[in-house]
């Protein structure tokens, strides 16, 4: 019980710092509370708000392992390194994959919402 405690403790201090620190995870987090209520409007069905929501959540989880990786490679060497650049465009292209895979995601339950599908 000790190390669930702690571990919660890790991402709330984790969660907070990030969203005080870093506007990327403040624009997604606002994108994340949009979505709450839009989704309610959008979604054809409880399942398809759940993967809605979803959806939002793995973007916030993935910038969140995108900006883990940044701040390391920054910890590392400031200075310009072609393969601390690779790597930090490789967690900038996870973040798109996982925006694009979102914008699916909610096209496809409007398109259903409105009879298109």
């Amino acid at each position: 019980m000790k190390r669930l405690y702690s571990a919660t403790q890790n991402s709330i201090r984790g969660l907070v710092d990030g969203f005080k620190t870093e506007p990327a995870l403040r624009d997604e987090a606002v994108l994340v509370l949009i979505g709450l209520a839009l989704g309610l409007v959008i979604a054809p069905s409880g399942a398809w708000y759940a993967a809605m929501i979803g959806t939002l959540l793995i973007v916030l989880a993935v910038e969140f392992l995108n900006t883990g990786i940044e701040k390391l490679a920054d910890h590392v060497t400031r200075e310009q390194h072609s393969e601390i650049r690779r790597i930090k465009d490789f967690g900038s292209a996870a973040v798109f994959c996982s925006l694009s895979l979102a914008g699916l995601v909610w096209l496809v339950a409007l398109a259903v919402r409105c009879g298109l599908l």
